[in-house]
Formats: C-alpha cells, sequence, structure tokens
C-alpha cells in the first residue's frame, strides 16, 4: 500500500452508529495519538457540528464524500489505509465504495448483515481486492464477530484438550440486552425488497453456505421454531441474526481452509431457559414480529443509558461422534448492536492498521483474517470476554 495521509477515515461520521464510533476513537485514542483518523461524511457543517457536540479535536480533519460523487469517493480511498464505514443500507449506498477500495489497495470494514449484497460484492470484486492487496471486511460488529470469534476460540481449545476440532457447534444467546436502531431495519427492509424485485434471491438467504462461493456442506439445522436442547437443559427459541452469522462462520471456515473440517454443523437460538415457562417463551419468541413492524427511522437508536445498561452473553457447546465436549462464551458488557459494535468495528480497523501484513488482499471475515489478534484487542479494548466453561 501507498503511503497513505490516515489511518482510518470513519465514513458516515453523522449518523447514529458513526458518532459512536468517532466518539469512541476520540475517547480511546485521541487526535495526538499514534492513530491517525478523520471524519467523513456529506455536509461538512453536519461534520463540524458533530465534532463540536462530542468534543473532538478540531485537528481531527473532516471529508466530505458523497456515496453519489465517484470523484469525491476515490479522493476519500487514496487518502487513508483503512475505510470504515457505516453507510448502510450497503446495498444501497455501499458498492460503490468497496469497488474504488478493491481498485485501489484500500482496506475496508463495514457493519454489513446484507447476505444477497455481500454475495455480489464476493463475485464482482473479491478478485480485485486479492490483486490490488486490499482486505475487504465485512460484518465486523454484533453481526458476526462474537459468534465468528466463539467459534473460532472454541475450535482452539478443542485442539488443545482433544487433539482435534469439534465436528458440532451450537452457538446459543444466553443473554442480551439492548436495542436496534432504525439503520437496522433499513437494511432489513431494503433486502426484503431486493428479494421481492429478485425471487431468487430468497434461496440465497435461506442458504447457511450462500458465502462459500460453490462449497456446500452437509445439511444444517433451520433454527426457524423451537426446539428442547437436551444438552443445554434449555429451550432455544430462532435467533434474528442467525441468517447471517451461519453464513459467515461458514465464510470463515472456508477461508481458513476448513480447518473446522467440511462436515462442520453449526446453528444458532435464543436460549429461553427449562420447563413449560421455557417453552413458552420460545413459542412468544417465535411468533414476534414486532421488529418488522417497528416505525423506527434511520438516526434512531438506544439512549445512552440503554447503550451503557446492556450485555450480552454467547454460549457456544461443541461435540463429536466420540462423546467429547466443550463448551465456550463471549460476552459484553455494553449493548451489543450499538454500545459494543461501535468498538468492535474500531477495533478491527485498527488491528487492520497496526498490522497491515496479516492477512493478503481478498474479501474477508474478520474472524478469519485477524483471529487471535483480533480477540486481543476486543479483550483489551472492547469490554469483551473469551473464556473456556465449565459444563
Amino acid at each position: 500500500m501507498a503511503e497513505r495521509k490516515l489511518d482510518i477515515v470513519v465514513y458516515g461520521a453523522t449518523g447514529f452508529t458513526g458518532r459512536l464510533v468517532c466518539e469512541y476513537l476520540n475517547q480511546q485514542y485521541g487526535a495526538d495519538g499514534d492513530v491517525a483518523w478523520a471524519m467523513a461524511g456529506r455536509s461538512q457543517d453536519k461534520l463540524a457540528r458533530v465534532r463540536q457536540e462530542l468534543g473532538i479535536p478540531d485537528s481531527i480533519p473532516l471529508v466530505i464524500t458523497d456515496a453519489e460523487d465517484p470523484a469525491s469517493i476515490d479522493a476519500m480511498v487514496a487518502d487513508t489505509k483503512v475505510v470504515l464505514t457505516t453507510v448502510g443500507p450497503y446495498q444501497l449506498y455501499g458498492s460503490a465504495l468497496v469497488a474504488a477500495c478493491a481498485a485501489a489497495g484500500t482496506d475496508y470494514v463495514d457493519l454489513c448483515g446484507e447476505p444477497n449484497w455481500m454475495h455480489d460484492m464476493i463475485q464482482t470484486h473479491g478478485e480485485t481486492a486479492k490483486a490490488s492487496g486490499a482486505r475487504i471486511l465485512f460484518s465486523c460488529g454484533f453481526d458476526s464477530i462474537p459468534f465468528e470469534l466463539g467459534v473460532y476460540f472454541l475450535q482452539q481449545h478443542a485442539r488443545e484438550t482433544f487433539g482435534a476440532v469439534l465436528p458440532r457447534i451450537k452457538g446459543r444467546v444466553r443473554g442480551m440486552k439492548g436495542g436496534f436502531s432504525g439503520g437496522t431495519l433499513a437494511s432489513l427492509k431494503a433486502t426484503m425488497a431486493a428479494t421481492a424485485v429478485e425471487p431468487s434471491l430468497r434461496e440465497l438467504l435461506a442458504s447457511p453456505f450462500a458465502l462459500t462461493e460453490g462449497f456446500t456442506g452437509p445439511d444444517q439445522p433451520a433454527g426457524l421454531a423451537p426446539v428442547h436442547d437436551a444438552d443445554i437443559g434449555s429451550w432455544s427459541a430462532p435467533f434474528v441474526m442467525a441468517t447471517i452469522n451461519t453464513k459467515n462462520v461458514h465464510r470463515s471456515n472456508l477461508l481458513m481452509g476448513h480447518p473446522y473440517g467440511k462436515d462442520f454443523v453449526y446453528d444458532e437460538m435464543l436460549l429461553t431457559g427449562p420447563g413449560e415457562k421455557g417453552e413458552a417463551a420460545a413459542k412468544a419468541v417465535a411468533a414476534d414480529n414486532s421488529m418488522a413492524s417497528s416505525k423506527l427511522q434511520p438516526g434512531d437508536g438506544p439512549s445512552r443509558e440503554e447503550r451503557e445498561s446492556g450485555m450480552f452473553d454467547v454460549l457456544f457447546v461443541g461435540s463429536n461422534a466420540h462423546g467429547d465436549a466443550l463448551a465456550a462464551s463471549v460476552k459484553g458488557t455494553m449493548d451489543p448492536g450499538y454500545g459494543t459494535t461501535s468498538k468492535m468495528i474500531a477495533e478491527t480497523a485498527i488491528c487492520l492498521v497496526k498490522h497491515p501484513d496479516v492477512a493478503k488482499g481478498g474479501i474477508w471475515t474478520p474472524g478469519a483474517a485477524l483471529q487471535d489478534l483480533l480477540i486481543a484487542r476486543l479483550e483489551k479494548h472492547a469490554g469483551m470476554s473469551f473464556a473456556v466453561e465449565q459444563r
């Protein structure tokens, strides 16, 4: 990569999540530290106002960039090592930016949970990124870093414990407190609109192997109805983010050369507890349609108090045909969708800056590209923990 003026540009800095990322970078790394970063968006006045509101020094540069102005996109991409973008829905506003980064050899991180668009970007720009050296990382927030790295962490300890990986892992959300924003809702609606125009996308959305570039593994649990997990002692309900997370876990396995095996089986659900109460709760979750009917608009999201009082706790339970079993957890101390997500994407970008030779150019998952390096940063800076559990 040619010498760049900046390490990181936060594109979408005036949006709900973009503001949180900028606030975190300022609090954690400041304006005169070893990370040179800038705020980018369409409006100079709005960027300046947000910079002032967040107490960010005037020395942090403002970059005027518009998704509909290719020249401004190219200029931003040419000046930085990493573009961190929170401007979604990505299928509406992200394609030109991915193309520009792939062509210029500029690293890229986002919060995308839109598998139809990710599939298209992999096919369209994957080879260009490999040639230029650009490391393009999708899904650098709650979807799907805790899940992708949770599986990786458990498999690493399975090798140490049993001398082999576990062919079956269950991801189970044991606890979660936090809201979602209007931006998340907009991405969901954009994906549904795309499937209405192109019905063939429904098959892609339904396949856990939609992002594995032609590889198809064994049948996977659907996770669409309540089940009783006897080995965990709890009922489980469908988990709304499983659709994207399972795809990223299988892509991670592919990108690393199938270290989990080509017969690996993985699913995700939400634990609701034992007995009749747990069963009733699982059925209630399965019937809930509140997200689809929400009136939230882009820019809306949980309050600071809601973010700071949030948390998440994800359990991973692995097993093999010999009866061996191992469990691990990934936990976060803030609202998963925004409080912790803003830290996750920021630390992913910084990890790329600090380790320019870790992964070759291409379209990656963050866990496959950065592995233990990212786990270490998240534990040190983002309030997350990874731990083996006794069961």
